[in-house]
């Protein structure tokens, strides 16, 4: 019995080569290792009963007690029978098939064993049948087969092999005899290459998921470096390097990407006759544009390109998606249709769905933006009619005065609004420009009330370029006199200090003033504040404006006490690189 075991090692030796030879082909990987439809299973019955036909012409043929032929073979003599790896095969199918694939796979091993003859034909036959059987139905039970289970089961199945051959084989005799030389060998050297073929497969599976693993890896760090561009929208100088970035890091030969009417970059082959800024070339990517779904091409007539000397075969074309709307495609392209496997497919589908998030992201970005401008730009406005108002009356003040001093504050109030009006769509002024507009308005304020204020200026130098949001000073200065010195005889001292302190822009502005009562300063910024005069919506406007514009980096605050005065202190965050430019 025991010098039978090399034997069978030999013939499961080379089962398992084959099935490593297989196991680097794509095509063959693909099939055993994804959901399969019924073109799959059709391959893998032709498969795995062509591992057991090959068994079978491979065997050891066995009369009585001896070794007659260990070659390859076409039929057997009538008092002989077959030492073999077939069930092998046979229950691997099954396992990983399910029941159509392991019946399948049974039954041509089965009926090829049967046209073999000798006088077990009959039940080895029945018996890979019915392991075809056994094995489709558990391997479709059981979601994970692991390399344990299938040694148990091949086992079993192969022991059911000898007692079916003792049940119906003639002379019992004789079954009983070959069941003696062969049984032990078959159980044990199939149970080995049943560990063996799994490991195989298992290992193919855990490629399989390295390959994944490191494709989604690729997928969001391609998503991540091209985020920056998508920020720019689709247009062709942020999709050029887009389409360089992804044919840098995939296997397409060329890759494209458009927006629901033209080409806007293509990148890789063909770039002689798909051009930016052009309709695309191809049927296809119309098809795509049109329906809003994935479509794959895996020749030259699929792709349709209108090019005849088009070196491109193989291409997946996926819409790109903001808000249910297709607003433009990804082209990944091939040389080789053999590239366009399954992995480069959810590749191309993993990236087309991030792009589209980003795309919906940038969209939203982009109109929160629109938003937060507006709201911007109307809590600006309510600042301008304030200041004319309070300047139209300085002035309306001074004509029956100061004909001469009315005329030229008018001039100057002109020049004052006219180059507000020009700059009316800006969010930042440069620092000069706000402080002339102080100075403007101080100018009609004094001109009001001669000799009842003191302004004084402390700038640090060479911050004039420095951009900031506009009328941040005026209203606060207007603030320090309207509600600081009311009815006040005392003489008004007004500092204003602008000066950098570790990379941001400090302005201070200080009065001498009644103070602000601390049930009011409480709330001051946060909400509007009802007051006699107003309704005190300066302060919370810029507080507003600030967080706007500069989130939680910038910030006003205010430290008041009832007959001392106030200080009014912005912070303004400042980049190294406008600081270089101020200087």
């Amino acid at each position: 019995m025991f010098y039978l075991v090399p034997l069978m090692l030999e013939k499961v030796g080379i089962i398992l080569i084959a099935l490593f030879l297989l196991s680097q082909i794509k095509s063959f990987r693909q099939i055993v290792q994804r959901e399969h439809t019924r073109q799959d299973k059709i391959m893998l019955i032709i498969l795995f009963g062509a591992f057991g036909v090959f068994s079978n012409y491979t065997g050891i043929e066995i009369n009585h007690t001896s070794i007659e032929h260990a070659g390859w073979y076409s039929g057997i003599d009538q008092e002989s029978a077959i030492a073999n790896t077939r069930v092998l095969g046979v229950v691997i199918g099954g396992l990983l098939g399910g029941p159509a694939v392991g019946v399948g796979a049974g039954f041509i091993a089965g009926l090829h064993r049967y046209l073999l003859d000798g006088f077990t034909a009959f039940s080895c036959s029945v018996s890979t049948i019915l392991a075809g059987v056994v094995s489709g139905y558990l391997g479709a039970k059981r979601k994970k087969i692991t390399e344990g289970f299938a040694v148990a089961i091949g086992m079993t199945l192969e022991l059911v092999q000898m007692l079916v051959i003792l049940a119906t084989a003639k002379p019992f005799e004789k079954a009983l005899e070959l069941v003696q030389l062969i049984g032990i060998p078959m159980i044990s050297v199939n149970g080995l290459g049943m560990m063996l073929f799994m490991h195989i497969i298992h290992l193919m599976k855990r490629e399989e998921e390295r390959t994944l693993a490191n494709q989604t890896d690729k997928v969001f760090s391609i998503a991540d470096q091209t985020l920056p561009y998508f920020r720019q929208g689709l247009n062709v100088e942020s999709c050029e390097q887009i389409c360089k970035l992804i044919l840098n890091m995939t296997d397409a030969d060329a890759v494209a990407i458009t927006d629901n009417q033209i080409v806007l970059s293509h990148v890789g082959m063909a770039s002689d006759h798909h051009t930016p800024m052009s309709k695309p070339e191809t049927a296809l990517t119309r098809k795509v544009l049109e329906s809003g779904k994935i479509f794959v091409a895996t020749s030259k007539e699929d792709i349709a390109c209108h090019h005849q000397d088009c070196p491109l075969e193989a291409a997946i074309v996926i819409p790109l998606q903001v808000k249910n709307r297709v607003a433009g495609t990804l082209k990944m392209y091939y040389e080789d249709p053999e590239k366009l496997d399954q992995i480069q497919r959810q590749l191309a589908t993993g990236l087309a769905s991030l792009f589209s998030t980003q795309l919906e992201l940038v969209e939203a970005e982009r109109q929160t933006k629109l938003l937060k401008d507006a709201k911007i730009k109307a809590l600006q406005a309510q600042n301008y009619p304030h200041f004319l108002f309070n300047s139209l009356n300085t002035i309306s003040a001074l004509c029956r005065t100061d004909p001469e001093k009315a005329r030229e504050l008018l001039l100057e109030l002109s020049s004052f609004f006219r180059g507000n009006l020009q700059g009316a769509g800006q969010l930042f002024v440069p620092l000069k420009t706000e402080i002339e507009n102080v100075k403007a308005y101080l100018s009609l304020v004094q001109a009001r009330f001669p000799d009842k204020y003191r302004i004084h200026f402390q700038i640090e130098p060479n911050l004039e370029k420095i951009p900031i949001p506009p009328f941040l000073l005026q209203p606060i200065v207007e603030n320090s006199i309207n509600y600081g010195f009311p009815g006040s005889k005392q003489k008004g001292e007004i500092n204003i200090r602008i000066f950098t302190e570790q990379q941001k822009l400090m302005i201070v502005i200080e009065d001498n003033g009644k103070g602000i009562p601390e049930e009011k300063l409480v709330v001051l910024g946060t909400q509007i504040v009802e007051s006699k005069k107003g309704s005190g919506t300066a302060i919370f406007n810029i507080c507003q404006r600030l967080k706007g514009i500069y989130g939680d980096r910038a910030y006003l605050t205010l430290d008041s006490k009832e007959n001392q005065g106030t200080s009014t202190t912005i912070s303004i965050p400042i980049s190294s690189q406008e600081r270089i430019e101020s200087h």
